[in-house]
């Protein structure tokens, strides 16, 4: 009796058709139907996990082709906006198919659609369902060279791959990495790098040039990702410039574009509109005293009333201006144009911002609580090299701060770690020679502050710096500051605060938060995909840690941080912006990257096994720290529990050649200019596997969320957080002191960020602070079926329960009145390192990825 082996299984297949993605594309939707009706349709094929093909190469078994009913169509409950379910039936044959491991897609239609997954119900054999997951664009056929592949949602390490699915495997990689040659087309896939050549644009003129960032000593720099744009015609080592109007073309891996919902949130050129499209219009709009606030009533008329503007005006920014957020921003109701949500800091109270306890407190909860350190020797001395830049050391003297220490001296201060420091004076200084030669004029600082009893931080001398007028060799020319409550003195006071919050806020946008986690990141993540397979297990852990960057980043290289661009703008470096991020490149380290390891380098934490996790905090209020640690642990403990269900020693380490080449790649090409460096590890043990990826969940979601999402609660009003300043600070006999003296709110506001530069720095702020609609936040994922595995998924609801009581032991925190660090003058609560958030302006949440 010859049993029967062919059955029938039900797959279910959803996507999102282009039609519906693409603003109702009813050209694709005509030619789609049009394909399906002469017979090009969509077709599926099972892989066997189990059988191979010796016709095949060795490869597994395929199923017969199963065609999707492209016309009928259901949408579940279950399922989003814009999602189509399609049924498919696949012949069945248990001895050629057993267990399938992957499908191949084929689309023969006009246009390209989203794959979303592929569920197998009732598969003989197996007692629960099989999930493809998928969310890939799939092209027509003709823009590939074979059909696309999608893999089943159980992992194996390369040496566990079943030997059907190994060619699979590889082939799928090789297509990931491409040639390296040409421009690259939106349906293209290739993860590849390239240098920071395409910020400059020489073709239109000396002024438009920028230094080429990354291969060279001079310049180094993380590598972005290859778009293969043609040379610029000046000079063939520079890549040409896209178009500003296709600016939300530029090319990064189709899979890693925005998908629609944050698309629709993002749309319309927000960022190029107010650029480019506004500042002329702006500018025109400030009358009395043109690119000037006359008194910090002005700049409360941004949130409170808004700035009426012509309805000439008006109508033109409806016509050429479009999508959510910007209309959120720009308010074009018929009867005020500038008016922007309140910034919490000014929320509470008008005022508080310039109290010096808030001015230190946003150091330790602000949006760049990651510069502070503990003081250890005083005079603060200087690491920069003596014969280049001569006696930079500090110029403060204890006579100078004793008087607000409470009765100790500086030495008995310094022994019982009460003194700080916020120096930006050596990573500056080299640098501000030429940023003075711009319109921005500020200084080199170093701030000194003194931790009180009752927790808070107290400034206690601000010293700012210039290079000597006859040469860097002369050394600084400094001058100290100290606090003062009331007269010129004071004015004085809250001038050099300013200029130190100038230069803590450029350093922030530019180091702490672009360089040191977007750009970094870039490299891991294209090495991510060039190296290990979608099978990998380390590819599932890291892979939602990696969404939407590359595509951020290259809006960000078009808009924000090419020459001209909004953070030459807004910023105190002005055109050496990048450059100067690339200065302070030199000084990054990986393993430093790591909180605890950074809390001890700035003397911040000691160890100590008593403590929880075996740190202590010198300052036990340090809500950027307290809250950050707890994060940090609950990270690593996940991924201990994750990758020990993987790896059984270290020599599944060492022979996991996917593994090996990732990190291998990610060394000698992603940080390719770091390669040599000692602090690499070397990725032999268990243990250094789990502290890498470790340290870039952590830098993907909490740390970038503590230095993104507070910029508009921060830094929405511009007197808080200003990102210029246009003077140097008057001198005694000349007419910018009289004014100081005769109306210091009105000197103050001349010195810092102009009108114009404030308004669409706000803008800009207020942009990159907004949460998306569809955000996926730590501890969660897009979909339940990520990953195949009991233990995986046990770990990770752990994970997500361990997150939710640190959000509930943060409000608790939070409510407490003696960590007066939490709350503040301003009555500011400190969130930005709550796990959870709904969407839009809310300064709380941390988002999976690095995706604003």
């Amino acid at each position: 009796m010859i049993r029967n082996t062919r059955h029938h299984v039900e797959g279910t297949v959803v996507l999102m058709k282009k039609s519906v993605l693409d603003f109702n594309d009813f050209t694709a939707s005509f030619l789609d139907g049009l394909h399906e009706f002469v017979g090009k349709r969509v077709s599926l094929q099972l892989i066997s996990a189990v059988n191979t093909d010796p016709e095949n190469g060795w490869k597994g078994k395929l199923g017969k082709p199963a065609n999707l009913d492209w016309i009928t169509t259901s949408t579940p409950e279950s399922q989003r906006t814009g999602e189509s379910a399609f049924t498919v039936i696949f012949d069945w044959d248990d001895e050629e198919i057993g267990t399938p491991g992957a499908f191949l897609i084929r689309n023969n239609h006009h246009s390209e659609f989203y794959l979303k997954t592929l569920t197998l119900k009732h598969v003989p054999g197996q007692d629960d369902d099989i999930h493809f997951v998928c969310n890939s664009w799939v092209y027509p056929a003709k823009n590939y060279q074979k059909d696309r592949v999608f893999f089943s949602n159980k992992a194996y390490l390369p040496s566990a791959t079943p030997m059907p699915l190994i060619k699979y495997r590889e082939e799928e990689l090789e297509t990931l990495r491409g040639d390296g040659k040409g421009e690259l087309e939106k349906w293209d896939r290739v993860y590849d790098y390239a240098f920071y050549n395409d910020l400059g644009n020489a073709d239109k003129g000396p002024e438009h040039a920028r230094p080429i960032l990354g291969g060279s000593a001079e310049y180094p720099y993380p590598r972005r990702g290859r778009t293969g744009r043609k040379p610029a015609k000046s000079d063939p080592n520079y890549e040409s410039r896209l178009d500003l109007a296709l600016s939300l073309n530029i090319y990064v891996p189709r899979d890693e574009r925005f998908g629609h919902l944050r698309m629709s949130d993002f749309l319309a050129y927000a960022l190029k509109s107010i650029v480019q499209v506004l500042k002329p219009e702006l500018e025109s709009l400030f009358d009395s005293t043109p690119n000037e606030f006359d008194s910090f009533e002005d700049v409360l008329k941004l949130y409170e009333g808004g700035i009426d503007v012509p309805e000439g005006l008006l109508k033109y920014v409806r016509d050429n201006i479009h999508g959510e957020m910007l209309k959120e921003i720009f308010r074009t109701d018929g009867e005020k144009f500038l008016k922007f949500p309140m910034p919490q800091v000014i929320a509470a109270d008008k005022s508080a911002w310039r109290t010096d306890e808030e001015f230190a407190r946003e150091m330790l909860a602000g949006i760049n609580p990651v510069m502070i350190c503990s003081l250890q020797e005083f005079p603060p001395q200087s690491k920069l090299d003596h014969q280049l830049y001569g006696d930079q050391s500090s110029k403060i003297t204890k006579e100078h701060i004793e008087i607000y220490l409470d009765g100790l001296t500086v030495d008995e201060a310094i022994k019982e770690r009460k003194l700080f420091i916020l120096d930006h004076h050596d990573s500056l200084m080299p640098y501000l020679r030429r940023i003075n030669s711009t319109s921005t004029k500020t200084y080199a600082s170093r701030t000194i502050l003194f931790l009180q009893k009752n927790g808070t931080l107290k400034p206690v001398a601000i010293e700012l710096s210039l290079p000597h007028s006859e040469g860097d060799q002369y050394g600084a020319i400094s001058k100290v500051y100290l606090p003062a409550k009331q007269g010129v003195e004071n004015s004085i006071w809250q001038l050099a605060k300013a200029y130190v919050g100038v230069v803590d806020s450029g350093y922030h946008q530019l180091i702490s938060h672009w360089l040191h986690t977007h750009a970094v990141v870039e490299p891991f993540i294209i090495a991510s995909n060039r190296q290990l397979s979608v099978l990998h297990p380390i590819h599932k852990l890291l892979h939602p840690h990696f969404r939407d960057t590359m595509n951020i980043n290259g809006l960000a290289r078009q808009i924000l941080l090419n020459g001209g661009g909004a953070l030459e703008l807004t910023l105190f470096p002005s055109k050496y912006s990048m450059e100067f991020s690339s200065f302070l490149y030199k000084d990054w380290s990986f393993p430093e990257q790591a909180l605890p390891q950074d809390l001890l380098k700035r003397g911040i934490a000691v160890k100590d096994l008593s403590s929880p996790n075996g740190l202590r905090l010198l300052i036990e209020d340090y809500p950027f720290a307290v809250d950050g640690l707890e994060i940090w642990f609950a990270i690593k403990t996940w991924v201990t529990d994750y990758c020990s269900a993987y790896y059984k020693d270290n020599d599944s380490i060492k022979e996991d050649s996917e593994l090996q080449a990732w990190w291998k790649e990610i060394i000698e090409k992603g940080h390719g200019d770091k390669k040599d460096e000692p602090w690499w590890p070397k990725m032999h043990t268990l243990e250094e596997l789990i502290e890498a990826c470790t340290i870039i969940i952590w830098i993907t979601s909490a740390l970038h969320a503590a230095l993104n999402f507070g910029q508009y609660p921060y830094g929405g009003f511009p007197p808080n957080r200003p990102s210029m300043s246009r003077r140097l600070m008057p001198e005694e006999g000349t007419q910018e002191y009289n004014e100081l003296v005769e109306n210091p709110d009105n000197a103050f506001l001349k010195t810092i960020t102009s009108q114009f530069q404030a308004v669409l720095g706000i803008s800009l702020v207020e942009i990159l602070s907004r949460h998306a609609s569809d955000e996926v936040y730590l501890g969660e994922r897009d979909t339940p079926h990520w990953t195949y595995d009991g233990k995986a998924l046990k770990a990770f609801e752990k994970f997500g329960s361990k997150l939710s009581e640190i959000e509930k032991r943060i409000e608790t925190m939070n409510n407490d009145e003696k960590l007066r660090n939490r709350f503040g003058p301003v009555k500011m609560a400190y969130t930005l390192l709550k796990p959870s958030s709904e969407g839009g302006l809310t300064g709380m949440g941390i988002p999976n990825s690095i995706s604003i």
